[in-house]
């Protein structure tokens, strides 16, 4: 995952400068995964602050000027959708598509493909919803839209997540949440994992679950169904 202002910013701490980013992506062939809450500078800046979108925009000129994103390139740049409130994403397909359509025509930049993700209900999300007594209604609306298309295809079937001391859990959700995976009465550690235990150990559910099982599904990987 890059910030793609730190970019233009530099270090959040230091202030180094950072401007070699792209070029060093490059040079080790890596994904570049990137938050671009939207394809016009207003939404953007309202949701992440002013002059947010210009300097998303400049760094991702960065990333095509060293090949990421490109049509005959094989250096991947993603980029990630999030709705700015409490509703699910539009269609994935579409957004993508009009996303390449606005960025390419007006901005000249170039991506390799977009994933939407639905807003999950837990941390400063879930905290803001509560504050503004909309918690309820947010739930509510990801039960009724729960899709069991899009539960065939959830991150935590097939990915596992490993904090620093390397306690296993489902999924990212799960570890934010301080859900292990337990083998028994304790938590299950990647030091102790063998590969049979992943089959038979149950995934570790709770209400934040129907936030990635919800209409087209969310996951690491965008849409699930």
């Amino acid at each position: 995952r890059h910030n793609l202002t730190v970019t233009l910013d530099g270090h959040p701490r230091s202030g180094e400068s950072l401007e070699h980013l792209p070029r060093f992506f490059a040079s080790q062939r890596v994904e570049v995964v990137s938050s671009l809450p939207y394809y016009k500078p207003y939404f953007t800046d309202r949701q992440r602050g002013r002059g947010v979108f210009a300097k998303s925009i400049e760094s991702l000129r960065r990333l095509n000027a060293v090949g990421y994103g490109l049509p005959d390139s094989d250096l991947c740049l993603t980029l990630v959708y999030n709705p700015a409130g409490s509703f699910l994403p539009a269609d994935q397909t579409s957004l993508e598509a009009d996303y390449r359509r606005s960025l390419r025509e007006e901005f000249g930049v170039e991506f390799t493909r977009l994933i939407a993700l639905t807003n999950m209900p837990v941390g400063r999300f879930r905290e803001d919803l509560e504050r503004e007594g909309r918690y309820v209604e947010y739930m509510r609306r990801l039960a009724l839209a729960f899709n069991p298309r899009a539960a065939e295809g959830v991150m935590c079937r097939s990915l596992i997540s490993v904090d620093w001391e390397g306690t296993v859990y489902d999924c990212d959700f799960n570890q934010m949440l301080g859900l292990p995976v337990l083998a028994g009465e304790r938590p299950l550690s990647v030091f102790d994992l063998e590969l049979e235990d992943l089959g038979r150990l149950p995934i570790r559910l709770g209400s934040h679950c129907f936030g990635c099982t919800a209409g087209a599904g969310s996951s690491c990987g965008g849409a699930t169904a």
